[in-house]
Parts: C-alpha cells; structure tokens; sequence
C-alpha cells in the first residue's frame, strides 16, 4: 500500500512528509525525490523517497469517492520500525475499497517481477519482516552436477502442481530437501534460482537465533504463506545449541545422569563426551552459556520435528534444509516426510570446471564480443595484461606485479574459448577444490582468460600447500 500510495500523481502535491531512504525492496522512479544528479551519482547513493507522516492526515480523491488517509506507528513492538496506514473511503459500496486493494497489489506485482523477496523473524518474536529483494537468478547460471539442476526443479514444479493429488489421499501437502555436502559446492546458490525460476518469495529460518523456542519456531513455521520456500541453512550447526533427543536441565532429565554430575564432577560422561564437537567437554544438546542461556536458542529435536511435520505446520512450502555435515544429523529428521529428497552436492569435477570457465569467456552477444564460431582468427588481444599484436600465446607472458585486469576483455571465439575451456579443466584436480574457490580464482583473471590458463597449477599448488599448513596448525593445537 505505501509504494502504490507513493506511486499516485496526486502524491506529490502535498506539503507534508517523512523523508525516507527505504525503497520497498524495489527500484523505481516512481516513488523517489526528483534530484538533479547524475547516474553514476544515483549508483552510489541511496534515493531519498517520500512516505506519509505520523502527524498528518491526507485527504484525495480516487474513482469518484473521497478518502481519508492516515499512517501510525506501532508503539508497543520492540525493535521494529511497523506502522499502520489507515484508509477511509466514503462510500457504502465496498467494491471501491476491494478495486483498490486490487490495483495496489497489482502495481506491487508488476514492480516486483524480476526480483525475489526475502524474509526473517524479527527481534525476539515470531513475525517475519521484510529484509531484502534480490534479483532473480538465471539458472544457468549454477554450475553442477549434470542432472541436479533439473533434477530439483522439475520436482518442485510437481509437487506444487499436486495439491489435490495429496488431498485425494490424505497426505500432508509438504516437501522437504536436504541439500549437504563440502562448503562452497552451491547448495545455497542453487535455493535463490530456484526461487526465481518458481516465482516464490525466500524465507530464512536460523534455527540458532538467540531467544528461539520450541513455541517460537513453530509459529514462525506455522505462518509461512501457502507457497514459499523455507530456507534452515547449516541445520547441522543447531545440535550445538540444544538439537537433540536429550534433555539435560529438564524435569525429563535421566535422574542417574544428574546424581552422576553432582557426586563426581571429574566423570567424563558427566561433563559430556570430550569427542564431541569443539571439544569442549559439553554434552550434545547442553546449553554452554550458563546463566545467559536464556537469550540463547533453546530449540529440541522434538520441537523442531514437531514444528516441520506437526497438526500446525504450514502446507504448500518448499522446506530446503543445507548441512555440511549429513551424518551428524538425527535419522527422525531426515525421514521421508519431513526431508523427502537428500542431494549431495560434491567438490569441484573437471566437467564443472570446463562449464564455470566458459561462464566466464565465451562471447556474450549483450557486451558487443561475439566473433565468428569458426575463425580462430577473430581475436586479436591475447589476454594477458599486456595486449599482443600476434594471436598466439607467447612462450614467456609478460612480467607484471599483482592481479589487476587489462582494461578490456580479449575478443576470443567460442571455438578458442571452449578449447582454453578443455585446457583449463584438464588441470584442475577432481573433487578436490570447490565452486566457490575455482570462482574466486577466476574472478582475478575476469579479462585473463589466457593467463587464467596458464597459472592455474601454480594456485593449486600454493591451494594444498596452504591446506596442509592449516591442517598441521590445527593438530599442533589440538596436541597442545
């Protein structure tokens, strides 16, 4: 309603505002302060857009009827900056208030179509609150596995096109992913295209936000809209903030667990298994902040069980659940059910390799680069940082300090590109590197793609160097 209300004509002739920065989540014009600036200006500030008043009351006109319009802050939430915006309309005909509403949503709608909206929980409580838009991404963009991809949409894409199928038989209408796997590998990645390739708004649930309860999270779940996706990402993460069967500090508490803590102190099974995570000595599932711990999540097992798959659970979302480490996690959870498909998102093959370097250089008919299929002939910069008048790659590059860009990218053919393609993966090891380093690696060659050729064995060689050092730091401290 504020950015319909924003968008109106006869907006900008009144004389009183708040003066706000906020966009809605969305870029346009329509609802900013006319200023005189220019664009590269306009990219690195923030737009300054009107909003109605708290103080004031605005009268206007829409379709023939009178309305009032006034705006009021939400005193009695803690933390939030909520308002209420209150309409009065004239009229006995209730049509005019439903047109409205109509054509509010619709503007939002139509602003909104290349972008997905993302949600959190909000301070201590159970709403959600808007935090973000963010623009789709093309799902060609993900680089994986051969099949994953399709594999996840096309399952999404019929489990949202079988309410009645679930209803014909009784089946709680729910789908569950766990997406696991090493760090980097795109699990995360591959959530946010999918949402833009479905249309669904991204909601995130962090299972160790401080203060979360069992009562909490399952009101938060339980108020997901109808289709959605729910994000849990690192759920593996939660077992150490009270995720498990136990029930340590409870009336539930085994009472020869408790009598063993307090007669002997020194017992390890006592204090918790020292093997367990961050070798802390705690028991899996104990709360390690003491007399602070109420502030910290206190989320269970069955809590959580209960609030994916309960009588009060949300029907019609998209639950994706990411964990680094798959086999941590309690078999209850990941049951069909409550996570019907288990995806493995593995390092780095030399397929995916192949794929991300073309990602990077082959011709994009949008920047003006395309050559001929064909022709070898069609580049004429070498792609080093020195440009080069032959079209060959000379024995000995160029000497150079650092890992700044030529100004320009080299126009290379989708022949030549996909050659330096077969090259560039051929050297990378299987399985070993993940996504988002072989990313960040090209990232520094972004106008290289020659040179990104040629030192990629050198940075996989300094890469399981500076893995073994931290390994052997990591047993050095573990031995000491």
């Amino acid at each position: 309603m504020m950015f319909w209300l924003s968008s109106l004509p006869q907006w900008r002739q009144f004389r009183d505002f708040s003066v706000t920065t906020s966009g809605f989540g969305l870029e346009d014009d329509a609802v900013e302060l006319d200023e005189n600036v220019d664009e590269e200006t306009r990219r690195r500030t923030r737009p300054v857009r009107y909003l109605p008043s708290y103080a004031s009351s605005y009268r206007m006109w829409y379709k023939g009827r009178y309305i009032t319009i006034s705006r009021i802050k939400e005193e009695s939430r803690w933390f939030t900056d909520k308002s209420t915006l209150i309409i009065t309309i004239f009229s006995r005909d209730r049509s005019i208030l439903d047109s409205l509403i109509l054509e509010a949503r619709k503007k939002w709608m139509s602003a909104r179509s290349d972008k997905i909206d993302v949600f959190a929980s909000e301070g201590y409580g159970s709403e959600w609150s808007h935090v973000a838009s963010r623009p789709k991404r093309p799902l060609n963009s993900i680089v994986l596995d051969d099949g994953i991809k399709e594999l996840l949409l096309e399952d999404a894409r019929d489990f949202m096109s079988s309410k009645q199928w679930y209803a014909d038989r009784g089946i709680p209408f729910r789908r569950g992913y766990l997406l696991y796997g090493a760090p980097g590998s795109g699990k995360t990645s591959i959530i946010h295209s999918l949402a833009g390739e479905l249309g669904l708004d991204i909601y995130i649930i962090s299972l160790s936000k401080n203060g979360l309860d069992d009562s909490t999270l399952n009101s938060l779940i339980a108020s997901l809209p109808e289709q959605c996706i729910a994000i849990m990402e690192d759920i593996d993460a939660a077992f150490t903030h009270g995720l498990t069967r136990d029930t340590t500090g409870t009336d539930l508490e085994d009472p020869r667990r408790r009598d063993r803590s307090r007669l002997d102190p020194d017992d390890p099974q006592a204090e918790g298994d020292p093997r367990d995570d961050k070798g802390q000595g705690q028991a899996r599932g104990q709360n390690p902040s003491g007399p602070s711990g109420a502030k910290e999540s206190r989320i269970t097992l069955s809590g959580l069980l209960n609030a994916l798959d309960g009588i009060s659970a949300q029907e019609g979302r998209l639950l994706f659940a990411t964990t680094n480490r798959y086999h941590t996690l309690d078999p209850a959870l990941t049951r069909p059910g409550r996570m019907d498909l288990h995806i493995e998102f593995r390092l780095a093959s030399q397929y995916q390799a192949k794929e991300l370097y073309k990602r990077f250089y082959i011709p994009n008919t949008s920047e003006g680069t395309t050559a001929d299929e064909d022709n070898d002939d069609a580049s004429t910069d070498s792609g080093y940082v020195t440009p080069t008048k032959e079209d060959v790659r000379s024995d000995e590059p160029p000497k150079y300090s650092g890992t700044s860009h030529s100004a320009r990218a080299p126009k290379l053919s989708r022949k030549k590109a996909e050659w330096l393609a077969q090259q560039f993966s051929e050297r990378i090891p299987e399985r070993e590197l993940s996504m988002a380093s072989l990313q960040g690696y090209l990232m520094t060659y972004k106008t290289r793609p020659f040179q990104a050729v040629d030192d990629v064995e050198r940075w996989v060689k300094e890469t399981r160097e500076g893995r073994e050092r931290r390994a052997e730091g990591r047993a050095t401290c573990a031995r000491g």
